[in-house]
């Protein structure tokens, strides 16, 4: 990670190094927050985040899980997502906004700690760092619908993607793919997933997943473009005989996917349609579609 200047924090900007928080915080020891992963890019008309309404949607809805009281607005976490962009001078990168429960209570009951919230951004370039990706199914399941709110960005939830991550952490494989309780295709870590076959495009629904940003945007692309896009329930066979795949989200936008387990996917290269989903997609985010621009929030 590459350290900027300024974290936003309850409402004022506090230098890097003194974005510090109490040991006995209470979402430290018990997993209590909330979490988003904007990116912002660079455009020719500047600075642009992308998505950044839905993220901040997501972000009180994930918060409101915890019961939450958030003393802002969402319109004034937007700006100061905004505003945190441009005090640090990032031209494009990663923007993290958090919401957890403070100091000054202890227990798994969390009413009674301060809610504190914070946005911080710096330079990030490739998630996974390949191409192409390599994956493993995991040994880990995707956690439990009835454990957990699967659809929201609850930090507690990622011990689960942690976990998974470590498994293939010095293998030759790139990224880990969970299969949900009833033995379905689910999610990565922390990426959704989309299979090409027969030139129609198919992820998992909703149930045992995060409903990323990326994922929806996917499906806007394809409406725009007429490219056949449903939601159905997915085997691992049905990855293994897939012509391509790929990943979505924040962090990994699109990744394409060359083999799961060993068994290579379509012809071990990049596909046609993930081409396509993976261009439409940086034409979005870089400001040149049109047709899109109202995905972009710019500094």
């Amino acid at each position: 990670m590459e350290q900027t200047s300024f974290i936003w924090k309850n409402g004022e900007f506090i230098e890097w190094e003194h974005a510090t928080t109490h040991l006995l915080t209470h979402s430290l020891h018990y997993g209590g927050a909330a979490f988003e992963g904007i990116r912002c890019y660079k455009t020719a008309k500047g600075t642009a985040l992308f998505r950044l309404k839905e993220h901040i949607e997501r972000l009180f809805y994930s918060a409101s899980i915890l019961q939450m009281d958030i003393p802002y607005t969402q319109e004034k976490i937007q700006k100061a997502c905004v505003d945190t962009v441009k005090k640090n001078n990032l031209s494009a990168g990663y923007i993290r906004p958090l919401i957890y429960f403070g100091y000054g209570k202890m227990g798994l009951n969390p009413k009674g700690a301060p809610v504190d919230t914070a946005i911080a951004c710096w330079q990030w370039g490739q998630y996974l760092g390949d191409e192409i990706v390599d994956l493993k199914t995991s040994k880990y399941m995707r956690v439990h619908p009835k454990a957990t709110v699967c659809d929201a960005k609850l930090s507690g939830n990622y011990v689960n993607s942690i976990l998974a991550s470590l498994e293939v952490v010095g293998t030759k494989y790139h990224e880990a793919l969970f299969l949900d309780v009833y033995g379905n295709v689910a999610e990565g870590p922390g990426e959704n997933i989309f299979i090409v076959k027969n030139s129609a495009l198919v992820t998992p629904p909703s149930g045992t997943i995060l409903l990323g940003i990326t994922r929806d945007t996917v499906f806007q692309i394809a409406r725009a473009q007429n490219i056949q896009c449903a939601e159905k329930q997915l085997k691992i066979e049905d990855i293994y005989s897939a012509d391509e795949a790929f990943f979505t989200g924040t962090a990994a936008e699109i990744t394409p996917i060359k083999s799961l387990d060993d068994r290579i996917i379509g012809n071990g290269a990049l596909g046609a349609m993930t081409a396509t989903i993976k261009n439409a997609f940086q034409n979005i985010t870089n400001g040149k579609d049109k047709t899109f621009e109202r995905f972009l929030t710019y500094v």
